[in-house]
Formats: structure tokens, C-alpha cells, sequence
């Protein structure tokens, strides 16, 4: 089998394996999340990644945009 590595989906943290522990789950060294190992990624052209399964392998996906709390403003006298 052959090493690759990916993030954790909490913390990001990189994390390398042997691709015959796809599937299998783990605890993350660095948030000790519980997390799934993803497919080892295959490369098909140059530039492009999909996974062992045939689907499409997101390498990273940015977090939401969330809108600042507003403080609270005194009612209109």
C-alpha cells in the first residue's frame, strides 16, 4: 500500500497513513476529535484528484462566512 495524507475536518491538522487504513477511524492528534480516514486520493490527470470509490475528493473546503454580532444599541427614545 502506499502513504498519503489529508487534514482533520476540525482542526486541519495534516495527518499522513498508509492507505489500507481508509475507512478506518481515528482519534486526531491534534483536536482528538474522532475522525474517519478518507480514500486514498488517486491521480487521473494531471491536476486532478479523485478518490479509490470514483467520487470526487474535496481536498479542503473553506468554513462558512458568518456574519459579525452586531452590539446592542440602546431602544430609539
Amino acid at each position: 500500500m502506499s502513504e498519503f495524507k489529508f487534514s482533520c475536518p476540525h482542526c486541519e491538522q495534516h495527518i499522513q497513513c498508509d492507505s489500507k487504513f481508509s475507512g478506518r477511524q481515528i482519534q486526531c492528534p491534534g483536536c482528538n476529535h474522532l475522525i474517519v480516514i478518507p480514500p486514498s486520493p488517486t491521480v487521473v490527470e494531471q491536476g486532478n484528484y479523485q478518490a479509490q470509490s470514483g467520487l470526487t475528493w474535496a481536498t479542503h473546503v473553506p468554513p462558512p462566512q458568518i456574519e459579525p454580532v452586531k452590539k446592542n444599541e440602546p431602544p430609539p427614545s
